[in-house]
């Protein structure tokens, strides 16, 4: 087929439609995606730097949905936390009821007449256990015990001891003095010995150890020398010296309702135990137990008689007890909390670790776990299961008060750091959010095409695409003037 020849007007207006045809199709494909760049070919530089930007900012975009898990991970803890904080509490709130709880059981006993020391009252179970702790009814009897006392190693049995040189020195029984020294000393032994037999009312004797007095009525008395000299010649002390081992012969005898109170509240084995008082003549027991206090020596009518057995006992304090159990219901409840502090099978309250990864490489990250990788568990916490006897005494308590305050410390501190884990994470989902839009904007100012102008742009090429129209219109009109003249 041969060339078709156009004249040069035609082809001119031609070549002007056609570029102005391209010029609309991308103006209209601008207008149809929003990018005046679409391509590498539309702008190489702008291209491949807004899609590495968008590449970073999808990375990024990806890496919050692990952020946004790990918050709520983070968030479930708490809960379990701030749950487990309110159970400690509530087991503080049940030990402080337990320790101002007083309602301790009571029983009066008669003491009865002609009690022995022989005779016991007797007390096991509760909080003493099974080894009875006994407590006499009566006193024994004492014999007289005779006061003595021995003046030391002086050489006084010689029949004139030298006495020589202690004129007007003196030796007192009392306080009073009973013999003074004279100039001579013979004879003075035998006047010694008299004077002290005389105030004393015993029998005084002399030997190669010295003087010795003793004194048969169980009574005590003092004894000192004047001077150190009198204590060289005679051995008797220059320092008041009084005996002490002189008792007066006593009789048996029951022993008295406040007595035995005394004796009962001040045994080492009972303190904190059992406690007694007088109640108008009758001893009193207080079982300061949770447990059923034994008492033997009690017949069935309440008589202290001292040879009943299995006749009495007095009943624990069942609100201690109760109170026992509720405790080890909450503390139950702490593990099971523990448990279900869980979120997208994640518990780090059991000791899990949660990895969070702030960057495209991989280089920012954070390791969220409990102190040491441990579970938050009462066994962990040093909350342990008690029994009834555990909250008998009130000391016993405020041990317990103690533990508690202890795991609730650890609690707190625990919440504390995973709250400063969770301010972390949600700062860097802030900061990550931020950068995402800071790099999609830059991508967007490489890329997107101003729609305003675009529109104008289009409304330019259609008036021109017309008036090109026209022109090869024109231009054909003026070739076929050609014709007329061939007709």
């Amino acid at each position: 087929m041969g060339d078709i020849s156009l004249s040069k007007a035609v082809r001119s207006n031609l070549l002007s439609l056609q570029s102005t045809a391209s010029m609309m199709a991308k103006t209209q494909e601008r207008l149809a995606t929003g990018n005046k760049v679409n391509s590498a070919l539309d702008n190489p530089t702008n291209f491949f730097t807004a899609q590495g930007l968008n590449s970073r900012a999808g990375d990024l975009n990806q890496l919050m949905d692990s952020m946004a898990n790990g918050i709520q991970t983070l968030e479930a803890a708490d809960n379990g936390l701030t749950s487990i904080t309110k159970t400690l509490e509530s087991m503080q709130s049940t030990l402080r009821q337990a320790r101002q709880d007083k309602s301790f059981q009571t029983a009066s006993y008669t003491v009865g007449a002609g009690l022995t020391s022989a005779q016991n009252i007797s007390f096991s179970g509760g909080a003493i256990g099974d080894t009875p702790v006994d407590i006499a009814l009566g006193t024994a009897a004492v014999g007289a015990t005779a006061a003595t006392y021995d003046g030391g190693s002086v050489d006084f049995s010689a029949a004139d001891p030298d006495l020589s040189g202690l004129e007007n020195e003196t030796i007192s029984v009392n306080g009073a003095v009973v013999y003074t020294f004279t100039d001579q000393a013979a004879g003075q032994k035998a006047d010694l010995l008299a004077a002290l037999d005389a105030a004393t009312g015993g029998t005084t004797t002399a030997d190669a150890t010295g003087v010795h007095i003793s004194v048969a009525d169980g009574t005590n008395f003092s004894i000192q020398a004047s001077d150190a000299a009198v204590t060289t010649a005679t051995g008797i002390a220059a320092t008041v010296a009084t005996t002490t081992d002189g008792v007066a012969a006593v009789a048996a005898a029951a022993k008295s309702v406040d007595t035995l109170v005394s004796e009962i509240n001040n045994n080492a084995d009972l303190k904190g135990k059992v406690r007694a008082s007088n109640d108008n003549g009758k001893l009193r027991i207080e079982n300061q137990s949770t447990q059923d206090l034994d008492v033997d020596g009690v017949s069935s009518s309440g008589a202290i008689d001292g040879v009943s057995t299995g006749a009495t006992s007095i009943d624990g304090n069942s609100v201690r007890a109760d109170l026992a159990n509720q405790f080890n219901e909450l503390r139950d409840q702490l593990d099971k909390l523990a448990d279900d502090a869980s979120f997208n099978g994640i518990n780090l309250l059991r000791g899990d670790n949660l990895k969070l990864t702030f960057n495209e490489t991989g280089t920012s990250t954070i390791d969220i776990q409990t102190k040491e990788g441990a579970s938050i568990n009462a066994a962990n916490l040093g909350v342990l299961n008690i029994e009834d006897k555990d909250l008998d005494s009130d000391t016993n308590i405020d041990t317990l008060l103690g533990n508690l305050k202890t795991a609730l410390n650890d609690v707190r501190s625990q919440s504390s750091t995973f709250g400063s884990n969770l301010s972390i994470v949600q700062n860097r989902q802030d900061f990550t959010k931020n950068m995402i839009n800071t790099l999609q904007t830059g991508a967007a100012n490489l890329t997107l095409a101003d729609m305003n102008e675009e529109a104008a742009n289009l409304l330019a090429l259609q008036t021109r695409q017309s008036l090109s129209s026209s022109s090869l219109s024109l231009a054909s009109q003026a070739d076929q003037s050609v014709l007329q003249l061939i007709r």
